[in-house]
């Protein structure tokens, strides 16, 4: 799963399908885009991002069911 922060969902998904952008996308594909969420600040998106990073697998999944 991969959490990041960008101010074109669009733009930045297509990079990371096309192979571009973080490492980890370059060998991980992304799938789908399962949530999102905007922030009137920068710093609360960056907050918010490093949060969840934080959580465990499993946390992320639960987290995921919670907002769907």
């Amino acid at each position: 799963m991969y959490t990041g922060s960008t101010n074109n969902l669009q733009k930045r998904f297509k990079a990371h399908k096309d192979g571009k952008g973080a490492k980890y996308t370059r060998s991980h594909k992304p799938q789908k885009i399962v949530f999102f969420k905007k922030y009137g600040k920068k710093v609360v998106a960056l907050r918010r991002e490093r949060e969840i990073k934080g959580l465990s697998r499993k946390e992320k999944l639960e987290f995921i069911e919670r907002t769907l």
